[in-house]
């Protein structure tokens, strides 16, 4: 399952998908995704969904490129579902979003990206409090 997760970490970008990530370790989709449950708590697209939402939020706090461009960039091919499962993580749409993150400039990276980390395994509260 390791091999997985750190595939879908280096290659979140490339269209990947549950059959494609169990070919590359001989085994069957419902296999797999019933082991990386187990092994991580989520399905390995939730997990892959997660890697992008992050990578976004990333984008977006550099500001220098629009909603639907990182929305390709991080390896979706959909803006609405992207905008969908970005609301979800994070709580707020990916422009809302980026008009706020100016608020974490200034502050150490690490710091910004542990406030702005996406929320796994649930929904993020529907409030406008999760950045500072």
């Amino acid at each position: 399952m390791r091999r997985v997760r750190d595939r879908i970490d280096r290659e979140y970008a490339r269209p990947l998908d549950v059959q494609a990530l169990a070919d590359g370790v001989h085994m069957s989709a419902g296999h797999l995704s019933r082991q990386f449950r187990e092994a991580y708590g989520e399905s390995p697209y939730s997990y892959l969904m997660t890697r992008r939402i992050e990578r976004a939020m990333a984008l977006l706090r550099r500001g220098d490129l629009s909603v639907t461009e990182v929305c390709f960039e991080v390896g979706c091919s959909s803006l609405g579902s992207f905008s969908t499962r970005f609301a979800e993580l994070v709580g707020v749409a990916p422009s809302v979003y980026r008009e706020r993150a100016a608020t974490v400039e200034g502050i150490p990276s690490f710091h910004a990206k542990q406030v702005t980390r996406p929320i796994r395994n649930r929904e993020a509260p529907r409030t406008d409090a999760h950045l500072p």
